[in-house]
């Protein structure tokens, strides 16, 4: 089988990669396109010590299974099934589990991949792959909405306007809230027809820091230093939203989150019907993120693509006849 294979910081194209292995209760799916994830540069860049085939944003056909024939997309995360987190419907917890193309279960940079069948969504004939390529990120900013109670948000802030930071911002405006994105390019908010308000360089580390203004806010750069910022902007009871991974370890005065009684929540993948509603009536159309496409053949460039500064979304075609563009 053909995919991308990651080692020691390399990521190279490989003929002779082993088909997946299909345990009882999961379904073979044929690649038909992945997104290049910040979570695969990482990877690339030593995160988790990672070998094998990357990739968890994708679509596909169903090659057997109860949805065989259909595209598909497929929630990542694939637990013991057994523990008592599985048990009550929630797999993304499990300790025990899998991650597609992250931990223990190969990824979509191949010809296929497998995965439990109940981790799978048929793609409605509306959304094209190229939308339905984008299930999983949106997923994940729509799980910024859980156990949330909107009644007394005024104002939301999403700070980052990066991939996902975009997408989350269209979450809370889909949701009827008023947004402000803080992040370094306005331009960015022109790809989507619902805008939010843009604030330049309100974050900085050099900028008066703004006062209690926002009762939510969803922190999406993975910046340490942005954190003391963001207490400082949060209004009294409000909630904070983490919704990235920072990189490097931080020291935080937490006081703040204690004086206003402010809520700090973490925020991961999300479960994937909302985004797939949203994708097939239209009420968030993100395909203008997509910056270039590449044919399998070109995994590697895709991934060095995805790399340079201020490239939103590359696409990974599993067919030799496309060309970057």
């Amino acid at each position: 089988m053909r995919g991308l294979h990651l080692a020691d910081g390399v990521c190279s194209l490989r003929d002779d990669l082993d088909a997946p292995i299909t345990n009882p209760g999961e379904t073979r799916v044929r690649v038909r396109l992945a997104g290049v994830c910040a979570t695969d540069l990482a990877l690339q860049a030593g995160y988790m010590e990672f070998r094998g085939v990357p990739g968890h944003e994708f679509v596909g056909t169903a090659l057997d299974g109860p949805l065989a024939g259909r595209r598909v997309v497929g929630e990542i995360n694939a637990g013991c099934g057994e523990c008592e987190l599985c048990r009550a419907g929630d797999p993304r917890h499990c300790a025990r589990r899998s991650v597609l193309g992250i931990l223990g279960r190969p990824g979509a940079f191949a010809e296929e991949l497998s995965l439990p069948s109940a981790n799978l969504l048929p793609v409605p004939d509306a959304v094209s792959d190229d939308l339905a390529v984008f299930t999983e990120p949106l997923a994940a900013a729509f799980q910024v909405l859980d156990g949330l109670d909107l009644s007394g948000v005024r104002q939301a802030l999403v700070v980052g306007d990066g991939r996902l930071g975009l997408l989350c911002a269209q979450v809370l405006l889909d949701a009827g809230l008023n947004v402000d994105l803080a992040g370094r390019h306005p331009e960015r908010i022109e790809l989507f027809e619902r805008r939010p308000s843009f604030l330049r360089g309100a974050f900085e580390h050099d900028a008066t820091p703004p006062h209690e203004r926002w009762d939510l806010i969803v922190e999406a750069t993975g910046r340490p230093e942005v954190l003391p910022v963001v207490l400082e902007a949060i209004r009294p009871r409000g909630t904070i939203i983490l919704k990235t991974t920072a990189a490097t370890a931080a020291t935080l005065d937490l006081a703040p989150l204690v004086i206003k009684e402010a809520r700090l929540v973490g925020s991961r993948c999300g479960r994937f019907a909302p985004a797939i509603a949203a994708l097939a009536d239209g009420r968030i159309r993100p395909e203008a993120l997509i910056d270039a496409r590449y044919p399998l053949e070109r995994g590697p460039d895709a991934l060095a693509h995805a790399a340079r500064p201020g490239v939103l979304k590359v696409l990974i075609e599993m067919t030799s006849s496309e060309t970057d563009r």
